[in-house]
């Protein structure tokens, strides 16, 4: 059974369709990145994985939007729980303006945890390869780590509250060349433990890290495959165009 399974999804805002009858199973523990141009859908099917859509005003849903066998869509859904569940980072780092040390404990705070919290930052640095550089650095502010590092520490953030599955919305977007090569490296790292859902507009990022790849253009998933055939034998016309710079 996959662990997510997407079954005729539309979503509207207002009267305007921003996903088209998405269908989609995805397994565990692999990366899936969703490529296509800008305002093709990517960022709107990636927050309803968290019910983030649902803060619009005027927004629609229906169809299907199974997790380990839980219509997420269906209104008793416990959000606070399904957020835990489903952790997300954005385009740019967003540590919160406090110590590392506090921003690292907040999510655990917020779930009822407020002992024993040491374990927990330790553990959830590691995750991230950063425990060497900041063990001695906990209490200082988080403004002061490179943008790489506060990456970093927002993944760590969310790896605290132990999700199953990890949503990034153009994670790299802001950072150099070498601070993506490090992330991307984390990626792959993370993903021994971790569904990752990756939106990007890099191609060449969805290439190197993903193990499927979907492709969207104006609300439809257009083709999804395993990211090599994506990248080298797609099976739709549009899916080419893309993936060859004809149009985007």
């Amino acid at each position: 059974m996959a662990k997510i399974e997407i079954k005729n999804l539309d979503l509207w805002y207002g009267d305007f369709q921003a996903l088209k009858n998405i269908n989609l199973a995805l397994e565990e523990k692999r990366i899936i990145a969703v490529i296509g141009p800008s305002g093709c859908g990517k960022s709107t099917l990636l927050r309803v994985f968290n019910r983030m859509n649902d803060l619009v005003e005027g927004i629609k849903i229906k169809g299907q939007f199974v997790i380990d066998g839980e219509n997420i869509l269906d209104q008793r859904t416990n959000l606070v729980t399904l957020r835990k569940k489903v952790g997300m980072v954005f385009q740019r780092p967003n540590p919160f303006p406090l110590s590392i040390y506090d921003n690292l404990v907040f999510g655990l705070k917020v779930h009822g945890i407020k002992r024993d919290l040491d374990p927990f930052v330790e553990k959830s640095l590691k995750a991230v390869f950063l425990w060497d550089e900041l063990k001695d650095r906990l209490n200082r502010s988080a403004f002061s780590l490179t943008l790489e590092q506060r990456q970093r520490l927002c993944i760590a953030r969310l790896i605290a509250v132990k999700p199953d599955i990890l949503l990034m919305d153009e994670p790299c977007s802001a950072l150099d060349p070498q601070s993506t090569t490090g992330i991307e490296d984390l990626m792959r790292e993370l993903k021994k433990n971790f569904t990752i859902i990756i939106v990007t507009h890099n191609m060449q990022q969805a290439a190197r890290v993903s193990d499927e790849t979907g492709f969207m253009l104006l609300g439809e998933l257009v083709e999804f495959n395993k990211t090599e055939v994506i990248f080298t034998k797609p099976q739709d016309s549009r899916t080419e165009g893309y993936i060859t710079g004809r149009y985007g």
